[in-house]
């Protein structure tokens, strides 16, 4: 490991693949505002990875911010809240934005958000108790992948987990809300990072960031430098600015020179991999023992009037917060929730927002345009851009003949569909579609 010349540290190791991509960071320095209170909020009970939550709620019901409405006795769940006071108006179905159904509860808004009078900070003495508290809170992974945080970080004893790396790097194209994280709440970054290291025991934290957001390493710095931090066990770590850097399983190849073997998650290689933001979220709700009730997110694109980034109660449809950014000042001809690498197209803005939003993109007809579609020239650049060392062209092949042997010796399963090799393809081809696909041929075979 080589220091650099400012004393933070260089990554470990370089990871594979990758694109450069066009960061278009336009809110960076755009504070996060609130959004007025919605008149209604829709809150799916699908939030996360994983199973969904039941109802609590009936129509006619009065709720209070932070009320349970949702939860299950599933393994890999999390818990869902009221986002704003009023009445249940509505138990029923909702579209999400991936095109799944879910059951939803919608809340007609009082207009004053009273909390809900069972709040209060979680006692915490116990690793137990602090995993049970963060259960409680409905945490799931705030960087897009919602995946219940509790879950993640209660890990066996056995799994000889030594190293937490907080992720701010924030890879993809005009996301900020990271950023802004960074900026505006560090002392919630310092509280959260000092607490996971003395509850869980990890031996070294690594904070990082990539080199494209120099005000916030001065900030990150501070936190590594704290004076609590006397054996130096946290360090801020600088990595290139290079999609998808901000993958965990990159994250920790880059923080810790070790490879995440194949179907193998961090933990497994002793490390485990924390949005900042999320990471922030837990101080707070440590402090107040307010659950994950909003959240921050970008609202940016060609399309937009007025980009910001807003803090909005969990279930805003997306055309209140569109609104609140003065609408479209051009017809949108794409709107996305998410990055223009990984996040999901969506065909209307009547839709709710979920814990795992953290962007919301729109672009004109001009700045949407995709690439012609021609044959495949056997270039290999989506072989070199992948990260995870597949073979596209040759899962493309596989899924065409629907055969599920050759998918799987192929490594669909790895394939975290971060759109690197769609970028880098001369020919235009839909890969991350076919990929999508492809896994959905295993998931068939796998049903039969």
């Amino acid at each position: 490991m080589v220091k650099a010349v400012d004393g933070v540290l260089k990554a470990v190791k370089k990871v594979r693949g990758g694109v450069k991509v066009d960061h278009h960071k336009n809110t960076a320095e755009s504070e996060v505002v609130r959004l007025p209170i919605p008149a209604k909020v829709t809150i799916p009970m699908q939030q996360h990875i994983g199973a969904p939550c039941e109802p609590l709620v009936k129509v006619g019901d009065e709720v209070a911010v932070g009320q349970i409405i949702g939860d299950t006795d599933k393994f890999v769940s999390a818990p869902i809240h009221a986002s704003v006071s009023g009445k249940v108006i509505a138990v029923g179905d909702v579209k999400l934005p991936n095109g799944v159904m879910s059951r939803a509860v919608t809340i007609e808004s009082d207009g004053e958000m009273r909390l809900w009078e069972g709040l209060e900070p979680p006692k915490v003495e116990t690793k137990e108790d602090f995993i049970k508290a963060v259960r409680a809170s409905g945490l799931v992974g705030l960087g897009g992948a919602g995946f219940p945080t509790h879950i993640k970080l209660n890990f066996p004893a056995d799994k000889n987990i030594d190293t937490l790396i907080i992720n701010a790097a924030e890879c993809e194209p005009y996301i900020t809300v990271d950023y802004r994280e960074c900026m505006e709440n560090s002392w919630d970054i310092l509280s959260s990072v000092y607490t996971l290291k003395d509850i869980l025991g990890f031996k070294r934290v690594v904070i990082a960031a990539e080199d494209n957001k120099p005000e916030a390493f001065k900030v990150l710095k501070n936190i590594a430098d704290h004076k609590d931090d006397v054996d130096d066990e946290v360090q801020l770590m600088i990595l290139e600015s290079k999609y998808p850097q901000g993958a965990e399983k990159m994250m920790v190849q880059s923080a810790t020179g070790r490879r995440v073997p194949p179907g193998k998650l961090p933990a497994d290689v002793g490390c485990v991999v924390l949005n900042v933001t999320s990471a922030a979220f837990i101080a707070r709700y440590l402090k107040t023992g307010k659950p994950l009730v909003s959240r921050s997110l970008t609202v940016d694109g060609s399309a937009i009037a007025n980009p910001k980034n807003v803090r909005v109660p969990i279930g805003t449809n997306i055309s209140d917060i569109i609104d609140f950014c003065g609408g479209f000042k051009t017809e949108p001809c794409k709107i996305l929730t998410g990055g223009p690498m990984m996040g999901l197209a969506i065909v209307g803005t009547d839709l709710p927002v979920l814990k795992q939003n953290n962007a919301i993109l729109a672009f004109s007809k001009d700045d949407a345009v995709l690439k012609p579609e021609t044959d495949c020239i056997r270039c290999g650049r989506c072989a070199i851009a992948c990260p995870m060392s597949l073979m596209p062209t040759n899962i493309v092949r596989a899924a065409k003949a629907k055969d599920p042997e050759a998918l799987k010796q192929l490594g669909i399963t790895v394939c975290m569909e971060c759109g690197s090799c769609a970028f880098a393809c001369p020919a235009g081809k839909p890969l991350v579609q076919h990929m999508r696909l492809a896994k959905a041929i295993l998931r068939e075979e796998g049903n039969k």
